[in-house]
């Protein structure tokens, strides 16, 4: 399938067609990640995963609490 680049401001965008934003599990509004592969010459579209604030609080006690055991399993 071939997409036309848009002018949107100053920056620029491409259009997804509804039928591939449904084989993504995708819609309006929800975030993505873009992988440029200069190689290639090619961007690969991914839904973002997201993580609660929860989730991102426990993250941190945990590293706060096994800080040191962490840096010594690193420095192994």
């Amino acid at each position: 399938m071939t997409q036309k680049v848009l002018k949107v401001g100053s920056s620029a965008a491409v259009t997804i067609p509804k039928k591939s934003l449904a084989e993504l599990g995708l819609k309006i509004g929800d975030r993505v990640t873009l992988t440029v592969n200069r190689e290639h010459k090619s961007i690969v579209v991914q839904p973002s995963v997201s993580v609660d604030a929860e989730t991102v609080q426990w993250a941190r006690d945990f590293i706060e609490k096994y800080r040191s055991a962490l840096e010594a399993l690193a420095r192994q």
